[in-house]
């Protein structure tokens, strides 16, 4: 079905055009936009509403945050239906006038988007042929109600969107079969036509910032000529607004044998629509690999196209020269269109450090291209508020919230409403790329997961058919002999040991000291060993963790909990070097009978609790940027020595199991307190934070919890008051935490559930 090459010949008039473009791109910056995840994506006859579950349709003043990174264009929603679910007679734009008159008046220029992987209002469909009119006459009523407006997207990336809607049965209307995926792919281009037609009769000057996500597709050499049409069909939405679909085109067969007469298809030949900005979207999972052996993938990628089955799985996880990535993909569309050139979506659901790298690498892209003669205008920070349910594509609404430029985890009203959306380490690289273009962390040191050699799942393949000169390694990887790195001190503690696991995991170089390498409490050799390491920031998981022995040992647990840290602390400060240490619900009294939050004042019953009390003080007075972080009640799979673990033992050996009925505590899976406080540490966040998994449990109902999903008799657990139990010192019948500043971990079931899948533990029989 695909020809062997595309021609690629422009009309005599693309001479001026390039050479212009040229010019634009040596002679202007690269610019920082931004947008705001806004899907409103059709299940059935459910919507699925991004506005609404990242709260911004009610959030006026997330514009004045966007203001503040200092972008001054963002692609924004007024969709269709939102604005006009029931015709434009019945249209409410109280939400769009209210907002777009807020950007007018910040400065911000609104890239205006109407349908967003949407199918527009009940009464129509992505393979209704009224849904392009329809839309068409929706974006004229836009343009004349806001006829300062300059850029429109009319529909976001079509060929996913259709896909998605006809080809894999995921969105509405369902469709799994070529010829729904090419009648909605053909609707969606009508409708951007009519409607940049539609719109430029208001306002001539009006221009389209035409998105799509584009990737490439790698192959086994059996599964090259599947892997050469799906590379071939990406380009569709660009040639079909392009006027380049014609007998010609290597799609053209293809979309005739589905059933497309001629008279449709040269219909986009008398009406092209070139954008005037092609916005290219890219994820790290875009580019695929397609694989017939079946046995080295698990079930759920295998696929068939009636000729062969195959696997089809992320190029990322099995490549081993990687992938494509954004500069060679900038340059093939160059290549392809030559016209301006936007990234118009870069987001990564990932840890923060991650996050910051991805940016980094599409950034550092572009100005490569652009000083290579390349007219690329801008990359775009997208899902400014973070994005919900798309790690199964927003097919179901089960709250799987990846944070962006901000996160929402932010402390919640009464009203359940995000009080303010919370700035990340990316906001500050966004202010410093729009203002400088130039940003540096030492996170991005080192490379991205998707460089690193334990981003394969799968047997790698050596080389891949169609990868060409896929790898951008030696140009966009950092290459620093001696990255910059943390200190972790408390190298033999559950917290030391978990937090080198996890910097190893994520690729945030350390050093992981013991108490002999350097002893917190004292000054000679804290200040002999930052010298040497020189650090970026140093986290504190040592201390005195025996609560009952504290009561004997006062001195001792002084030292180590309270002195310790505030000389650290100090240390830390003459140097400008970031603090991340570790506090305990131990503080309170357990009186308050509400979960215990950042400002409730402490009361500590016990020596332990008094000296992590004074080390809180004590170590924000000597360096008020440092993070010290309150925790409780740690469980984890990696250490033999906590409570859940324990528990199993104590019950797999055919012993009872005594527990606290009456103390309540918020217990805290040690790999989520430990990846919340590196997101915290590098987003540069200080003072007191809370982080526990929210709940509210008591010990015995933790240990029955855990028997009970591993299989064991819950009455094998025996339930004593705490005063039974004969504990040294004191403790609060009531410790959970609570935050005001953010909730950030899951739920304790949800923790619990990866603590067993981690230790490799089924339900027992």
């Amino acid at each position: 079905m695909v020809r062997a090459a595309l021609n690629k010949e422009f009309s005599v008039n693309n001479s001026e055009l390039i050479q212009n473009s040229k010019f634009k791109a040596q002679s202007s910056k690269l610019e920082m936009w931004a947008g705001v995840e806004c899907t409103v994506n059709r299940v059935g006859n459910e919507y699925f509403n991004q506005l609404e579950r990242n709260g911004h349709k009610t959030r006026l003043d997330d514009l004045d945050l966007f203001a503040e990174l200092g972008v001054r264009s963002l692609r924004y929603p007024v969709l269709w239906e939102l604005i006009a679910p029931a015709g434009l007679e019945n249209a409410d734009w109280s939400w769009a006038d209210e907002r777009l008159g807020r950007l007018q008046a910040l400065g911000i220029s609104p890239i205006v988007g109407l349908v967003h992987h949407g199918s527009g209002p009940y009464h129509t469909s992505l393979v209704d042929r009224t849904f392009a009119s329809g839309l068409a006459e929706f974006a004229r009523a836009v343009a004349e109600r806001y006829p300062w407006v300059e850029r429109y997207t009319p529909v976001n990336e079509p060929l996913t969107t259709a896909r998605f809607s006809g080809l894999y049965g995921h969105w509405y209307p369902h469709g799994r079969d070529n010829l729904t995926f090419v009648r909605a792919l053909l609707t969606q281009c009508r409708a951007i036509i009519l409607s940049m037609q539609a719109i430029r009769q208001v306002n001539p000057g009006a221009q389209l910032i035409q998105t799509e996500d584009l990737c490439k597709v790698f192959s086994t050499p059996l599964m090259a000529y599947q892997a050469e049409f799906e590379n071939e069909r990406r380009w569709l939405s660009f040639d079909l607004l392009c006027g380049r679909v014609n007998r010609d085109h290597p799609m053209w067969e293809y979309l005739r044998w589905t059933g497309i007469p001629e008279v449709e298809l040269e219909w986009f030949l008398e009406n092209s629509c070139p954008p005037d900005t092609i916005g290219m979207n890219h994820y790290l999972t875009s580019d695929r690999f397609l694989d017939e052996r079946l046995e080295l993938y698990p079930h759920w990628t295998h696929g068939r196209n009636g000729r062969h089955q195959y696997a089809d799985v992320e190029a990322v996880r099995v490549c081993a020269e990687g992938i494509a990535g954004p500069y060679i993909l900038i340059e093939e569309v160059w290549e392809r269109y030559k016209l301006p050139i936007a990234v118009t979506e870069v987001h990564h659901g990932c840890t923060r450090e991650e996050q910051l790298r991805w940016v980094k690498e599409v950034w550092d892209a572009a100005v490569c291209l652009r000083s290579e003669g390349v007219d690329v205008r801008a990359i775009t920070a997208w899902s400014l508020l973070g994005s919900y349910d798309w790690d199964s594509l927003v097919t179901r609404s089960v709250g799987r919230y990846e944070s962006g430029v901000f996160d929402l985890r932010s402390h919640c009203g009464d009203s359940g409403e995000v009080s303010k959306p919370r700035p990340t380490a990316l906001a500050r690289m966004l202010r410093e790329l729009a203002r400088s273009g130039t940003y540096d962390h030492p996170v991005l040191d080192v490379p991205g997961w998707w460089h690193r050699p334990h981003r394969l799942l799968y047997p790698p393949v050596l080389r891949c058919c169609g990868d060409g000169e896929n790898s951008q390694k030696s140009k966009f990887s950092p290459a620093q002999e001696i990255p910059r790195s943390l200190v972790i001190v408390g190298a033999k503690g559950t917290l030391g040991q978990a937090f080198a696991r996890i910097c190893e995991i994520r690729g945030i170089p350390y050093h992981l000291l013991c108490r002999q390498q350097m002893d917190i409490a004292d000054p000679v050799a804290v200040d002999r060993a930052m010298t040497e390491l020189q650090p970026w920031a140093v986290i504190n998981a040592a201390g005195y963790v025996r609560v009952d022995d504290a009561e004997r040992e006062e001195n001792a647990c002084l030292r180590e909990n309270a002195i310790g840290p505030a000389i650290l602390a100090d240390a830390c400060a003459k140097r400008g070097v970031g603090l991340l240490t570790f506090s305990s619900d131990l503080v309170f009294d357990g009186t308050r009978g509400a979960p215990y939050v950042e400002s409730n004042a402490v009361a500590p019953l016990n020596v332990y609790g008094r000296s992590k009390a004074e080390a809180e003080v004590r170590v924000l007075k000597v360096h008020p940027s440092s993070l010290v972080v309150r925790t409780s009640a740690f469980f984890g799979p990696w250490d033999e020595y906590n409570f859940l673990t324990v528990v199993l033992r104590t019950l797999a050996s055919g012993q009872p199991f005594v527990a606290a009925a009456d103390a309540i505590v918020s217990p805290t899976y040690v790999p989520d307190l430990v990846n919340a406080s590196l997101d915290l540490l590098i987003d540069g966040e200080f003072g007191l934070w809370h982080l526990a998994n929210p709940s509210e449990i008591s010990w015995a109902d933790l240990a029955r919890l855990a028997a009970k999903q591993a299989g064991f008799d819950v009455a094998q657990i025996e339930a004593r008051p705490i005063q039974a139990l004969s504990l040294l010192a004191p403790r609060p019948t009531y410790s959970v935490l609570g935050s005001e500043r953010g909730v950030l971990l899951p739920s304790l079931e949800n923790a619990i559930d990866r603590y067993f899948q981690e230790k490799g533990l089924g339900v027992r029989g």
